[in-house]
Order: structure tokens, then sequence, then C-alpha cells
């Protein structure tokens, strides 16, 4: 019987997407690479615990949920999180940055300067741009006063962005524009906090890091992974979470956060054995599983 492997997530590297495996292990994904992979027949997803550590009673948790936690571990994830703002007194300093996922939808959020652009890489950012840079609070006082005085969201449903993927602007220029317009209107804003330091408009695209300029239209995208289902293709898109994969029957999108927690094998070929949502406007012991 192969070896059944579990997976923690997509992170992305300097040198793209990457797929990291309980244990530490790491696939590279490629442009190009071909992903196939099947769960376990008879498996059952499982709760992948929270900050490092397992859960203690082995939770069964939903095939849709993309946070794979049980409420209790999803409730301790979130008792020390910046992203639920239950941390106060992070001394590193903070970016507040501008990111676009596609026409009318912009967004303001902070990330650890440290992090660099990961954080707008793994929320699929189409093109970005810093705001400012400073103490953690003063970031958020930051997107409190562009939510109040610009009502610039700090969250866009991520179905949503997903969705204007495959209608973006053909030109850089073209996709820069309403972050270019909201950094001149949130520099000039009266009550910036004093210890945010102002960043230049500097413009960063991810059309090219993400593959989207040349990959065909998403047809569909994987609901579900369900025990025994089958998903294989070649890869020629990658966005945030998402892999675009080419199989047999056109394009289809898997958020790879769908994977975690469950026990998966290798598998061949193109196929899709998994539930699978239609677009509206579509057309031995291995060494790892890639």
């Amino acid at each position: 019987m192969a070896q059944a492997w579990k997976c923690s997530g997509l992170r992305w590297s300097a040198d793209g997407p990457v797929l990291v495996w309980d244990g530490g292990r790491r696939s590279a994904l490629a442009r190009g690479k071909r992903v196939a992979f099947a769960v376990a027949e008879g498996g059952v997803r499982t709760c992948v615990g929270a900050r490092g550590h397992a859960c203690p009673v082995g939770a069964a948790v939903p095939g849709r949920s993309t946070g794979a936690r049980c409420e209790e571990c999803a409730r301790l994830d979130r008792a020390h999180s910046v992203a639920a703002d239950t941390i106060a007194d992070d001394p590193r300093p903070y970016h507040v940055y501008l990111a676009w996922f596609g026409p009318g939808m912009v967004k303001v959020g902070i990330t650890a300067e440290e992090r660099g652009s990961a954080r707008l890489l793994e929320q699929g950012a189409v093109c970005f741009s810093w705001l400012g840079v400073g103490p953690l609070m003063a970031a958020r006082r930051m997107e409190e006063l562009l939510r109040a005085a610009l009502r610039v969201p700090d969250r866009i449903p991520y179905a949503e962005k997903r969705a204007v993927r495959a209608a973006l602007p053909e030109t850089a220029a073209d996709r820069a524009r309403e972050v270019t317009e909201l950094h001149d209107r949130a520099v000039r804003l009266p009550a910036w906090p004093e210890s945010l330091v102002r960043e230049p408009l500097r413009v960063v695209d991810h059309v090219g890091v993400f593959g989207l300029a040349d990959a065909p239209v998403a047809v569909g995208g994987v609901s579900e992974l369900v025990a025994g289902g089958v998903v294989g293709g070649e890869l020629v898109a990658a966005a945030g979470p998402d892999l675009h994969l080419a199989t047999g029957g056109g394009v289809v999108v898997l958020d790879t956060r769908l994977m975690t927690g469950w026990g998966l094998v290798p598998a061949a070929g193109d196929e899709l054995t998994v539930p699978v949502r239609q677009f509206r406007d579509a057309a031995g012991v291995q060494d790892g599983l890639f």
C-alpha cells in the first residue's frame, strides 16, 4: 500500500509556490509540472490542530472547510493572531498595504515588515503597493482610518477574488490604476498616525509571477476532496492558495486549503473524480507525492 502523506498547505517562496507536507518535506510547483494525487480509500479528513499542536481528539472536519480545524482548535488558533486582532504588543514593524484583486476590488491590510511580500502572494493579490510602515497599533489605526474615511475593506471573500481572475485588464498600467488612485487619496488623509512612516507609491504586479497572462480560463473549481477521489492535471497557473490545473475537461482550480487534513497518495493521469463546481461564465515508500 502506498504511503499516505498529509499536506500542510501552500507556501510562496522566492522561487514560486511550494506545497509543504507534514514533517517538513516540500514540493516545488513550477508551471508545466504534473500534479496528481488521490485521497486514501476509506480516509476521513481530520482537524489539523492549532499553533503547531495536534488536535487532542483528532476531530473529523467537513470536506468543504478551507480551515480544516474543529471549533476548539480554530478558537485556539485565533487566540494569538495578528489577523484576528488578538495581539497588541508585537514589537515588530508592520507594513500597511493596498492590494488589488480585480476591477473594484481593493483592500487594505497589514503584514510584518520582515515577511516582505509573502502575505500578498498568499492572498492572491494581483498587484499591490505599500502605504506605510511603523508599529503594529499605528498600522491598525491606519486600517481603521481607511475603512472609515475612504470605505476601503480589510477583507474580500476569496471566492470573489477567484471569480474576477479571468477578466483582468491586459496591461500592468490598467491593473495599477485603482491602487494608484487610492494611494494618492490615503497619503493626504489628515489623521495619519504620527508613528507611521509614509511609503512612496510603488506598484508591484504579480500577473507574471502567478502565470495568469497566458493561462486558459478556468471552467470550474474543486468543491471538496472525498475518500478515494483523484485529482490530476498540469499546472498552468498558481495564485494565492489556488492551483490552476489543465485536465481532460479543461482548466480546474484547486484550492490547496482543501487538501489539508486528508491522507494523500500518489496517482497517475489527468483525471478528476472529486466534486467540481462549474463556473457560470466558463468554458513502496515514496520520497514525496510529486
